[in-house]
Order: structure tokens, then C-alpha cells, then sequence
């Protein structure tokens, strides 16, 4: 009997285990699992544009008289790939005021909308961090050259923008993220940089892979940091080229790791391994972005410019939309809902604006 008493208990309670495991409030109810609308919210079901494949995350809006509504955002699809290269055409606009059951469509054309440059609101950071290692330096140095040259000049915009800037550090067996050339909007400074990489720069032929890792990923988040102070959103992306596994064991793969995990979600980090002695997984770990690996230095060139598109779709999926509305002072707080269509996918998120003070003569 007591026995049977036992399990009756422990019974009941695997049965109030699962009940609460079950409950309403443990359900993730989000329609994005991939991904954040940011500031936004879901889409009020009036509108029934059905289910989203594409995620507006909003990341900062804001008005300016007499009646101009700007937001900031950036759009992926469910699996996290940004979507760059969007226009404003395929964007529609829906407003609802105090007087509307639902939304009401706004024309394109007479709000005048369109697609920004967000210089003002936002900053775009590469950090290049290569591999200077003696075993690169005398058998592939021309090749990563070559292949760094592609990665700037697939990166950099063609016209020189203040918002987007780059980077490149080297690392050896010191315990040292060696500075190659400072941020910069000048392309041409970068490639020159890369050009002055000679065989003697190195002092120490060792692998401090772990300790690039750590330190890039500080100066990434210091970055971050600075654009906070100035009220401007930023993003960094992390690129680390190697051709073997860490030597020096200064550092150890969990601090490398734990840094990358518990790094700003603002930062992307990218990797592109060399050869036959890497180890993939842990490159893989370290980008957990993205990451491509050249059985041979011939083909160091065309990873290089897989990683680069990568970088650049990053970069080019946050969006300034702009559009003049339609509502005017002594309307109050308006709700706004954003819809892109990119093909046969879309995707949409809702927010609201204060149109006091609004007037005409928005351009």
C-alpha cells in the first residue's frame, strides 16, 4: 500500500508538471521564431496580409515637421538572411486614425515616400582581422593580398559613405591585435594598407587565433558603444581569415567562444579558413554567422568574395523609409503598419506616430 501511495503521488505530480508545462503563458505566440520586429508589433488582423516571410525589425522612428515620418529598420527572412536592395516602390504604407475601423492604404507617390540615406541614424563597421602567421606569410601572402583587395573593393561603397567604414588588423603569435590601417570611409586607404604587407612584418611565426577572437570582439563592442554615446545605431561586422588553429594557447577556445556568444547581437561574425590544418567546427563556432573554408590557396580569392557578399547584404538590409503623411495636428497618435513585398515573399510590422504640430508642405 505504501508503495502504491508512492506512485500515486509521483504520478499527480508529473501530471501537474505537465499541465504546467503546457500552460498559456509558457507558449511562444511570437510569428517571427527567427527573428525580432524590434520596436514594432504584429500586424492588426483587419488588414490580413496573412502569414509574413520577411521580418521588418524596427530599430529607431521618429517624426519631423511639418509632417514627415521616418523609420529605421532592418528586414530578413525567417531563417535570419538579411534582405538588401529593397526600393521604396515595393513598400505600401497603411495608417489608421481615430476615425478608422481598419487601415487605410497611403499612396506611394502622393507621400512622397521613399528609401534614405541613414547616415545620420546609423553606422556600419568592418573589422578585417588577418592571419599574419609565418605559415602564411611564406606561402600565401600574395594570394590573401589579392583576395583582401577583392573583399574591400566588393564591400566598400563605390561612392565614399561616412556611415560605412573599415578596419584591418593582423595577428601573429604576440599577444597583440596589431592595428594594419584605422577606421576609414577611404577605400583607397585600405588597399594601400593591404598592399604594404610584407613578409618581414611579423616578429613572432605563432597562432593567436583565440586572443584576435577576444580582442576583435572587444574593439566591436567599444565600437557599438561610441555610436550609442552619439545617438546613432551601429553595426559591426567581424571577418577573421586563418590558415590553422590557435598556437600560442594564451587563451582558451571557451573564453574565444564565450566572448562570440555574449557579444552584442549587433554584431556579426564572420570566418574563412585556409588549408588543411584548420579546424572548421571551431571556425564554425566562432562564425556563427556565416563561414567558408579554401581547401587551397587558389581558391582564397573566391571565398574571400563569398564572405564579402555576405558582409554586404548585412550592411545594406537596414533601410531609412521615410513618407509624408497624410494626418494632420489635432489627429493625436496614429497607428502605421509597413508592408514590402520582395517576390513572392513579404512581410509587414505595425507602429504608431504623434502627429502634433503636422501641417502641409511636406516634401
Amino acid at each position: 500500500m505504501k508503495y502504491l501511495l508512492k506512485f500515486l503521488s509521483l504520478l499527480c505530480a508529473f501530471i501537474l508538471f505537465v499541465s504546467c508545462g503546457n500552460a498559456e503563458d509558457d507558449v511562444n505566440f511570437d510569428i517571427n521564431q527567427s527573428g525580432s520586429l524590434g520596436q514594432g508589433n504584429t500586424v492588426d488582423e483587419c488588414l490580413n496580409l496573412g502569414e509574413s516571410d520577411l521580418v521588418l525589425s524596427i530599430q529607431d522612428q521618429f517624426t519631423t515637421l511639418p509632417g514627415k515620418v521616418s523609420i529605421f529598420f532592418k528586414v530578413s527572412d525567417n531563417n535570419g538572411s538579411p534582405v538588401p536592395g529593397l526600393t521604396a516602390e515595393q513598400f505600401t504604407i497603411y495608417e489608421q486614425g481615430r476615425n478608422d475601423e481598419c487601415f487605410n492604404t497611403i499612396s506611394a507617390s502622393e507621400s512622397f515616400a521613399r528609401i534614405s540615406p541613414n547616415s545620420q541614424i546609423f553606422n556600419n563597421n568592418t573589422l578585417l582581422v588577418l592571419d599574419l602567421s609565418n605559415s602564411v606569410l611564406s606561402s600565401s601572402l600574395d594570394e590573401l593580398k589579392s583576395a583582401s583587395t577583392s573583399f574591400i573593393n566588393n564591400v566598400m561603397p563605390a561612392v565614399e559613405e561616412i556611415s560605412f567604414k573599415m578596419a584591418i588588423y593582423w595577428f601573429d603569435g604576440e599577444d597583440e591585435l596589431h592595428l594594419l590601417n584605422p577606421l576609414t570611409a577611404s577605400k583607397d586607404e585600405l588597399l594601400t594598407a593591404i598592399e604594404s604587407i610584407s613578409p618581414t612584418i611579423s616578429n613572432d611565426p605563432s597562432t593567436d587565433l583565440y586572443g584576435a577572437v577576444i580582442k576583435s570582439s572587444s574593439i566591436a563592442a567599444e565600437l557599438l558603444n561610441e555610436s550609442t554615446i552619439e545617438n546613432i545605431i551601429g553595426a559591426t561586422s567581424v571577418v577573421i581569415f586563418t590558415d590553422g588553429t590557435d598556437q600560442a594557447s594564451r587563451y582558451s577556445e571557451q573564453e574565444a567562444l564565450k566572448k562570440v556568444n555574449e557579444a552584442n547581437s549587433n554584431i556579426s561574425f564572420f570566418t574563412i579558413g585556409l588549408g588543411s590544418e584548420i579546424d572548421t567546427q571551431i571556425l564554425m563556432e566562432i562564425g556563427n554567422t556565416y563561414s567558408v573554408f579554401a581547401g587551397n590557396k587558389e581558391e582564397l580569392e573566391t571565398t574571400f568574395n563569398d564572405i564579402s557578399l555576405r558582409v554586404n547584404e548585412q550592411a545594406n538590409s537596414f533601410y531609412l523609409f521615410e513618407y509624408c503623411t497624410p494626418k494632420r495636428d489635432g489627429s493625436g497618435e496614429n497607428n502605421l503598419a509597413i508592408q514590402v513585398i520582395n517576390g513572392s515573399l513579404q512581410g509587414a510590422v505595425q507602429s504608431k506616430f504623434d502627429a502634433t504640430g503636422f501641417t502641409g508642405g511636406c516634401e
